[in-house]
């Protein structure tokens, strides 16, 4: 028996298409279509292309074999494409987190780079400012030099 977590169902043109598949049994599904082969209800559809046009020659039995084996077949498809999205999601949320932590990087970032220039602005209107005062100071001992002299 496997069970399929995750999945639902739709249906296209009559053709169920497996999605939720909890409680999905092989051995179940196996036992109902033998019952309903021996009861002779099975509908005979001419335009099925799930048994090879080869297999109309082959018996009810090794029709049975050939059907469990691609079921089996298919259902290791289905496991390992149900096994790759879970991946894929578990990928995806992973991604999904480094880029909100980056994202929050970069505000952070942008706000102290905002900081830091506004402090530059500051600091360099210090600078000027100390400058002029130099400048004026300087030319106080230049003036009081000459009168000294």
């Amino acid at each position: 028996s496997s069970n399929i977590r995750n999945m639902e169902v739709q249906s296209a043109d009559g053709v169920a298409v497996l999605e939720d598949c909890i409680g999905f049994s092989l051995t179940k599904t196996m036992s109902k279509v033998e019952e309903k082969l021996k009861k002779g209800v099975l509908p005979d559809y001419q335009d099925d292309d799930i048994i090879p046009r080869a297999g109309n020659e082959m018996g009810a039995e090794a029709q049975i074999r050939f059907l469990k084996a691609k079921l089996r077949v298919t259902q290791e498809d289905l496991a390992n494409v149900v096994f790759e999205c879970r991946k894929k999601d578990d990928e995806n949320q992973n991604l999904e987190t480094r880029l909100k932590d980056a994202e929050e990087e970069n505000t952070r970032l942008q706000r102290t780079i905002s900081l830091q220039q506004s402090q530059t602005e500051k600091y360099k209107m210090l600078s000027q400012e100390a400058n002029k005062k130099t400048e004026g100071l300087q030319q106080e001992v230049t003036a009081l030099e000459k009168v000294l002299q």
